[in-house]
């Protein structure tokens, strides 16, 4: 530890922390002498090899002591006092390990270093016997990467080989022997190898014996990785069987071998003693020693010692249970004891017992007792007395051996003890727990024969398991004893081994794999894999061979061992269920033992100490609860109903939870009081939670079950188990008190884990004590220990509720207690004791209130209403309201008052509801205040709260269930609606209904599909806009009034949208289409434009078809009637009547495309041949050719005018601004109403998954602020009305926006696809002009100021003189046009914004339009710009003094050629081009303006003199840029700026201009080239 970091009460007791003490091994004479010649620094680690030693101290450095023959000074081989290692001096050094000849230390950074002997290649350096100082080892991994250094943790080291375990959870070998694990046999082995077969497998802890190793593996997750053979290879049965119940299925591989190992003749001769795989030596469940050992005739030879760490645990007199679970080797009896120190371990023992222990190895028949050996020797133990108890139940067996001696050194208050570990204990394993007595099988009885053991043991009632794997079975009388990991019943059929009791219900107890737990905590669910040479029995397998790879050792399965050691010839594990006393470690070599020791200061050792043993001990208590009282009563019969099983089954697997951290928490503390200790980093202190939430899982589990009348409910079924096992109970209740009843005890023993609490709380004071009352560490451990308190309080708290409502239901009249009893219901207040009536009730009505902490019950004579609290509203009403003492409580459905007896108890009621209500809100009931602020109650909980309902009386609602906002009894704000019929809305509500946006979808159950609305409603109904999807196929976009369609809207039909056969687009009233609308038939191929009314056509309208033909003219229910014009492809045309679709009917005039015509009576259908009467006429040759188109002329006549289409759309517009009709109405209010609309729709999109971009946030934002005007309008006030529009229009959020929105939709669904008909020309160009014309009537509406369109804007500042105009020598070229200034119109203001929207649709029908006279011009162009330069200009009659003689080309000055082309008026051409990138007919004017100018700078620049241009001169240079820019579809634009330009420029400069453009087009088409 870091002094710095460390508070000063720590400070002064450090120099009295980590004191050595070593002790001889295997005499009496057991007191512990301090190490020679050591001073006095606090020493963290220990390790000892056979004659030597290595300590770490606190600083980070390491000293030798004992025999070091491998040093260079002959001074240094045997020293007095330990010496320090130079070599590691600056290296902070972490852990130490020693081998029986080899040293080795872990730096922090993870290097390794080695030292001592290394003739084996131990020390990981080749050809050399010693290494004699400290020396780094490389170890690198090839497959990662070479150059990169494995960082190591935690070093083991045997006699001639070592282990180093990496940060990577990896083991990495070096040295000679089998022991590696590695796949080679060239040995020294003196690079560092990675043990591959453990590779993936996450290593927790490695160490190593002489010649074996051991590796300490965390479980994989899932028991199904491992192949689990089918049959026993000993008696062909099956391992696993299957039987079948009624109600389910029981998988056991409880399979007993009969066989056990076939031994040969000569084998069964020379084994002695029987154990061969470790095995329970002690009988009762609490604490079991694992042992494997096996002895020859002749002593073994004692060689190597354990080596590394020991955990040793003893007590300030505390008595203590552990799991010693490992592999030890014992010598056999019939030999003469190897050491003389044998018998005076013996009698040590035997004084320390009251019990002799007879040593019956001759005559193997005899029982011998498993009577305590240690009992009464230390007077002082609390141990409970069980039904079987043992020596190691009363004594602490610290890991630490010698393999000389044999022995198991224990450290119990103060005394050091020793046990001697001879083979009285041999025999084969019985189950625990079930009688005192067993049998001992000696040599013989081996030799005999198996069978006859078998016989006998089945004689005793026991069942005896392979030898081979020893595991603890189930026996008839006894519980299972499984350990924590193999209680999850979801993975593994080991677990369900029941099926020898046909009986049993497969309930498993279940700890919850806790994640977080698991990463916070050591893990208790582990294996053990051994590998190495096995001759002594060491590697636990149950038999001697050797193992060249690690091998897992099965019996050790799910023993939760969560440290190993290894002496030289054994093993030993260490279980969860240890405790750990003030030793911090213990450790042994050859002949002697060292102990680490810690001195207490001011109690602070002392507390953390008292912390880990008595959560040892509470872990040991909650495993004997679980093993010996909660699986039994899981697995009785009859247990009631399924309910109650099931809580007891939730109290179970938090019980198992719960249990398992403790164990792991156990676990934790043991390791913790290895390292530093410092208290901030206590598990308890930093991860609070996890241990608040387990205690408060379990406590609403128990008390759950204690509610239900679980405890009433046991005592039948679990009467005889509970009678057998009473002092049992009693003892783990720790209940005195014979009168109680069973039951009680039995509830005081569930609630037993909660009082460890308090204990918490204790020890964190204590804890708290030995610090600075200002620093840090104090302030924590003082908070944590409230917090502990408190929740401890708190949960006496439930479990008093949990009573006081249990008391209530025993009194509560039977049929009503079935439904209102639940697991979570606790009772708050009733009124049979508070005096509390209906107002208004009937004389003899009984009404009975009942508050829980969820609902609210109003219990009448034979029925009851429950009132969920949620959505609950209680005031108290005011005196003048006549309610005298009384309470208005709303809920939903219902209104009611109730009247109290006096004021108090108003108050009191008002209280407890008030209370109750916002504790159901917060839901907060299952967890205590952690934080001091959530424990303050409010006042009254809220009136809009957040709940769940469903409705039973409302004829609308009946039975639908909402989840969302309420605000007094009704539902508001967000919220989702669901019915029993599969309808759900979600959305927004208002006062109890739809209101706002929300989404609808409603089953339609003959089409398996749903309709599915999502948009605004009103009160309840569908209002405003939405998009509705009907189960059919069909979506309509559009608006709503009172759940129909309604104004204007999108419907299209067909199976899918895409590829959707009819489309309508239109007004809609009441459902119906009615106004204007287009309809676009898709599978005729027919797009009508006009009237409709009831769903049909009707009025005058135009029909255009993808074959070129055009109606235009009367319906009349859908069929063309009355008058009509028809136009075919070739501009054949008939003017008449019409009876039905394209059939003639009437009198009419049929003209041909040449001009003949015919007038009379047609009937007959279009295309399919025409009955005619009448007269042909063939017009006069020599008749003016200008009376020839006369009928195009009359097209549109029969037409909807354009101002009456899509009224609807503005309607809405106009509607959203408030006016009732165009142009009535306030303009704040619709300034008003501009706001709202934004900040609501900006409210939604916040909302709605699709996020805003950055550029339309800002727009949004800038449109909130109206442009204000004061004082004269003037040219900048136009410009800001100006960007203003283009914002508005740029968001479909802001009215306006939404109206060109809609507008460019209804445009291009009018003339795209087949509405893309020349003849449409004419109208298109109409409607953009309407549009025009009604959105300047509202931004007019808008911007009051704006002057009306034509008027002109006076300019602020007189324009700069203009330059010389063309053509005219004036100065100024407006002498035509109006006043200098700004001429208002709606096509300048609005065209900007609209038409780049609708350019597409409308150009295409300019080019169908001008497809003849195009392609004539395009065919002149190419053949004219196939000349050069000179040759055009002299053929366009350009005057020689406007050619250009040179060029300027890239900055150089190049003659103009004969052959030069395309090189002439350059800029001008390029400028020309740029007319088809813009939009408007303003902008392209621009263009034409600045190519004249550019034409102009070219001559000026050739000519190098003023000049004026007359238009004769003009004209012909013109024309040539027109020829050299090829514009393709120059018509159509000739054609556009002509409709579409302002009336004002045509006689100005730009007028002129376009007519200079205009001329050439025409000139173009004209143009012959001789």
């Amino acid at each position: 530890m870091d002094s710095k970091k460390r508070s000063s009460t720590e400070a002064e007791g450090s120099k009295e922390r980590g004191l050595v003490h070593v002790w001889q091994a295997g005499s009496c004479s057991v007191a512990p002498e301090r190490l020679p010649g050591w001073g006095g620094k606090a020493v963290l680690q220990a390790a000892l090899g056979v004659k030597h030693g290595v300590l770490l101290t606190e600083d980070g450095e390491v000293y030798s002591f004992g025999t070091l023959p491998w040093r260079s000074e002959p001074a240094e081989i045997c020293p007095n006092s330990p010496i320090l290692e130079n070599a590691l001096v600056g290296q902070y050094v972490v852990t130490v390990a020693s081998g029986s000849f080899h040293s080795g230390a872990v730096t922090e950074s993870g290097i390794v270093y080695m030292w001592g002997e290394n003739s084996a290649g131990q020390c990981a350096v080749a050809n050399q016997q010693y290494v004699p100082e400290p020396n780094p080892v490389s170890i690198s991994d090839s497959e990662t990467s070479s150059l990169v250094a494995v960082r190591i943790l935690q070093l083991a080291c045997g006699e001639e080989h070592t282990l180093a375990l990496s940060i990577s959870r990896e083991i990495w070998a070096w040295g000679t022997g089998c022991q590696l694990g590695l796949i080679t046999t060239a040995f020294p082995v003196t690079k560092p190898q990675k043990v591959e077969h453990l590779a993936g497998r996450v290593v927790l802890q490695v160490a190593c014996g002489a010649f074996h190793s051991l590796a300490l593996v965390q479980c994989l997750p899932s028991q199904e990785l491992k192949p689990v053979p089918e049959r026993c290879n000993q008696c062909s049965q099956l391992l696993i069987t299957m039987t079948d119940k009624e109600d389910h299925v029981i998988i056991s591989d409880s399979h007993c071998c009969p066989l056990g190992v076939t031994l040969s003749e000569s084998q069964a001769e020379n084994q002695a003693s029987t154990a061969i795989s470790p095995c329970a030596e002690t009988l009762d469940s609490q604490g079991e020693v694992f042992e494997s050992t096996l002895g020859g005739k002749d002593p073994p030879v004692a060689t190597d010692t354990n080596v590394g760490n020991v955990q040793t645990t003893g007590g300030d007199a505390i008595s203590s249970q552990q799991d010693v679970v490992g592999t030890t080797e014992i010598s056999s009896a019939r030999n003469v004891p190897s050491y003389p120190d044998t018998q005076a371990v013996n009698e040590y023992m035997a004084k320390l017992s009251d019990h002799s222990v007879r040593e019956n190895s001759e005559n193997g028949e005899k029982p011998v007792p498993s009577q305590p050996l240690v009992e009464e020797a230390v007077p002082n133990l609390h141990s409970p007395p069980t039904t079987s108890t043992s020596a190691l139940n009363s004594l602490v067996v610290s890991c630490a051996s010698a393999v000389g001696v044999r022995v198991a050194a224990t450290y119990e208050a103060g005394a050091l003890s020793l046990k001697k570990v001879m083979n009285f204990y041999s025999m084969a394993p019985c189950e625990p727990g079930t009688q005192a007595g067993s049998s001992s099988i000696g040599p013989e009885g081996l030799k005999d024969s198996r069978e006859e053991q078998v016989k006998q043991e089945s004689m005793q009632g026991k069942k005896s398991s392979s030898l081979v794997d020893i595991r603890e079975e189930e026996s008839e009388g006894g519980s299972r004893r499984l350990s924590l990991p193999g209680l999850l019943s979801q993975v593994s059929p080991r677990l369900l081994r029941k099926a020898a009791r046909v009986k049993t219900r497969t309930v498993v107890l279940t700890p919850t794999y806790s994640g977080e737990a698991d990463a916070l905590l050591p893990s208790l669910r582990t294996e053990v894999w051994t590998w190495g040479k096995g001759k002594e029995g060491q590697l636990g397998h149950g038999d001697v061979l050797p193992r060249l790879q690690p091998l897992c050792v099965k019996c050790l399965d799910g023993k939760e061992v969560i440290y190993l050691e290894a002496g030289g010839y054994h093993s030993l594990a260490l279980t969860a269920k240890s405790q750990l006393g003030y030793i911090s470690r213990v450790t042994a070599g050859k002949d002697r033992y060292l102990a680490l020791v810690d001195k207490n200061v001011m109690g602070y050792i002392a507390s953390l100490h008292e912390l880990a043993t008595t959560e040892r001990r509470f872990y040991s208590k909650l495993s004997d609860i679980k093993s010996q009282i909660l699986r039994p009563l899981l697995s009785l019969e009859n247990l009631g109903t399924a309910s109650t099983v099931q809580l007891l089954q939730e109290v179970a697997s938090r019980f198992s939870k719960l249990c398992y951290l403790i164990g792991q928490h156990g676990a934790s503390l043991s390791n913790f009081l290895h390292g530093i200790k410092e208290a901030r980093s206590l598990v308890i202190l930093k991860h609070a939670s996890l241990f608040l939430d387990s205690y408060t899982e379990y406590c609403t589990s128990i008390t759950n079950f204690l509610v239900m009348g679980g405890f009433q409910l046991l005592a039948k079924p679990a009467i005889d188990f509970l009678n057998k096992n009473q002092e049992l109970l009693q003892d783990l209740s720790e209940v005195n008190d014979d009168n109680t009843q069973l039951m009680e005890i039995l509830n005081t023993l569930f609630f037993l884990p909660i009082r460890r609490l308090h204990n918490y709380a204790k020890v964190l004071l204590k804890l708290a004590t030995c610090f600075e009352v200002t620093s840090p560490d104090y302030q924590k451990l003082q908070d944590s220990s409230s917090c502990y308190e408190s929740l401890a309080l708190h949960l006496g708290r439930r479990r008093k509720e949990a009573e006081y409502t249990l008391g209530f239901w025993k009194t509560f009249p039977g049929k009503m207690t079935d439904s209102l009893r639940k697991p979570e219901r606790r009772l708050l207040c009733e009124s049979s004791n508070r005096a509390l009536s209906l107002q208004h009730a009937g004389r003899f009505s009984v009404n009975w209130f009942i508050l829980f902490n969820d609902a609210l019950v109003h219990a009448q004579f034979s029925t009851h209403h429950v009132f969920p609290l949620a959505t609950l509203w209680a005031e108290p009403l005011s005196e003048e309201a006549g309610g005298v003492n009384g309470l208005k409580i709303t809920t939903p459905e219902e209104q009611f008052t109730l009247v109290s007896s006096t004021p108090q108890e108003k108050t009191k009621w008002l209280r407890a509801i008030s209370q109750a209500v916002d504790q159901a809100l917060r839901g907060t009931s299952d967890l205590p205040p952690y934080g001091s602020g959530s424990g303050i109650q409010r006042q009254e909980p809220p009136i809009s709260r957040s709940a769940k309902y469903t409705f039973y009386k409302d004829p609308r609602l009946k039975d639908a269930t909402y989840d969302g906002r309420w605000l007094s009894g009704k539902p508001h704000g967000r919220g989702v609606l669901k019915w029993p019929d599969g309808k759900m809305y979600s959305g927004m509500f208002r006062n109890g209904l739809e209101d706002g946006y929300g989404e609808y979808r409603i089953p339609n159950k003959a089409l398996n599909k749903e309709d599915h609305y999502v948009g605004h409603w009103k009160e309840g109904k569908m209002c405003g806009q939405g998009v509705y999807s009907y189960a059919s196929g069909e979506v309509f976009e559009g608006c709503f009034q009172d759940n129909m369609r309604h104004g204007h809207g999108l419907l299209r039909s067909g199976k899918l949208t895409s590829s959707s056969p009819s489309m309508f687009i239109g007004q809609w009233v009441m459902d119906k289409k009615a106004g204007y609308g287009v309809f676009d038939d898709i599978t005729r191929g027919e797009k009508y434009m006009g009237m409709w009314q009831d769903d049909v056509c009707q009025g005058n309208g135009v029909v255009v078809t993808q074959f070129g033909l055009y109606y235009e003219g009367n319906f009349h229910l859908n069929k063309m009637m009355g008058n009509g014009v028809l136009l075919s492809e070739d501009d054949t045309i008939y003017e008449g009547e019409f009876s039905d679709d394209w059939t003639l009917s009437g009198k009419g005039t049929l003209t041909m495309p040449n001009g003949d015509y015919i007038e009379g009576y047609f009937s007959g259908e279009w295309g399919s041949g025409i009955k005619i009467t009448g007269t042909y006429f063939k017009p006069s040759l020599y008749e003016s050719d200008k009376d020839k188109p006369k009928v195009f002329r009359k097209l549109g006549n029969l037409a909807v005018s354009a101002d009456e289409k899509w009224k609807a759309v503005f309607d809405e517009c106009w509607h959203q601004l408030g006016c009732e009709n165009p142009g009535q109405g306030e303009v704040w209010k619709a300034w008003d109403n501009i706001a709202v609309a934004l900040t609501t729709s900006r409210r939604q999109h916040r909302d709605s998954p699709e996020t805003l971009s950055r550029s339309q946030t800002q727009t949004l934002e800038s449109l909130e602020f109206i442009p204000q005007h004061v004082g004269a309008f003037s040219v900048e006030k136009y410009d800001d009305i100006k960007k203003y529009l283009i914002k508005a229009c740029d968001t479909p959020l802001h009215p306006l926006g939404r109206l060109v929105e809609t507008l460019v939709a209804v445009y291009r669904m009018t003339y795209v696809g087949v509405g893309a008909n020349r003849r449409l020309l004419q109208e298109a160009v109409k409607e953009i002009k309407s549009y025009l014309k009604r959105i300047f009537q509202l931004v007019r509406f808008l911007f009051p100021e704006l002057p009306e369109e034509g008027s002109t804007i006076p300019l602020s500042a007189p324009l700069p003189t203009e330059r010389k105009s063309f053509c005219t020598g004036k100065s100024d070229s407006r002498s035509e046009s109006p006043e200098p200034g700004y001429v208002v119109t709606s096509s300048g203001l609005l065209l900007p914004v609209l038409l780049p929207r609708l350019y597409p649709p409308l150009f295409m029908l300019y080019a169908l339009d001008n497809d003849r006279e195009e392609d004539i011009y395009w065919e002149c162009v190419l053949r004219l710009n196939k000349q050069p330069d000179i040759a055009l200009l002299g053929f366009l009659g350009v005057q020689r003094k406007f050619w250009p003689a040179t060029l300027s080309i890239l900055g150089e000055s190049k003659k103009v050629f004969p052959t030069t082309k395309d090189a002439c008026f350059a800029s001008a051409v390029e400028c020309l081009q740029q007319i088809s990138t813009t939009f408007t007919p303003s902008d392209k004017l621009k263009v034409i303006q600045q190519t004249f100018e550019e034409i102009s700078q070219s001559v000026l620049a050739s000519l190098q003199e003023d000049f004026l241009w007359s238009m004769d001169d003009l004209f012909p240079v013109f024309l040539y840029v027109v020829l050299r820019a090829r514009i393709r579809n120059l018509g159509s634009e000739v054609h556009l700026i002509e409709d579409l330009m302002d009336p004002y420029l045509q006689h100005g400069e730009q007028g002129i201009m376009f007519t200079t453009l205009k001329a050439c087009y025409y000139q173009i088409q004209r143009e012959k080239l001789n």
